[in-house]
């Protein structure tokens, strides 16, 4: 699957054939367990997307919510997108870390972190990422970027 239309969370993850829809259900369990106070879950761009709500912030370049983080089933590999890899200083040298101390290899982009099987991630990797950054934070290092 690469990228969906489904309006709703469960109608993606009903989308999803049962073994992808068990590594989607456990991970996006695990933001929500550890997703800071203020971002909200929905469908965008797609995908399972934590963001900052337009009530909340709407001074956006693309009048979207800021996107925190989002989850997806792609083709060949499922994709964790992490916006605050940028936001936190060293928060990518410590995923890089993590990643070399459990021997996993890590297959990132600019903010997107590929894996095949949940066990391609280190454990505790993905709650130090979803709790890194309150959504006050989040929109103070946006607002950094756009002066």
């Amino acid at each position: 699957m690469a990228g969906s239309n489904s309006k709703t969370v469960a109608g993606y993850l009903k989308e999803l054939p049962p073994e992808r829809r068990a590594v989607v259900t456990t991970l996006r369990r695990l933001v929500l367990k550890n997703l800071p106070r203020g971002y909200r879950e929905r469908m965008n761009w797609g995908m399972i997307s934590y963001e900052v709500p337009l009530a909340t912030y709407s001074e956006t370049y693309n009048g979207q919510p800021l996107l925190y983080l989002a989850l997806a089933a792609q083709k060949h590999h499922y994709g964790f997108y992490a916006m605050n890899i940028y936001s936190v200083p060293g928060l990518e040298k410590i995923v890089r870390r993590d990643f070399r101390k459990a021997g996993k290899k890590l297959d990132m982009g600019k903010c997107c972190i590929r894996f095949r099987k949940l066990d391609d991630l280190p454990k505790g990797v993905i709650p130090r990422i979803v709790k890194a950054v309150p959504v006050k934070k989040f929109i103070a290092h946006y607002e950094s970027t756009r002066r």
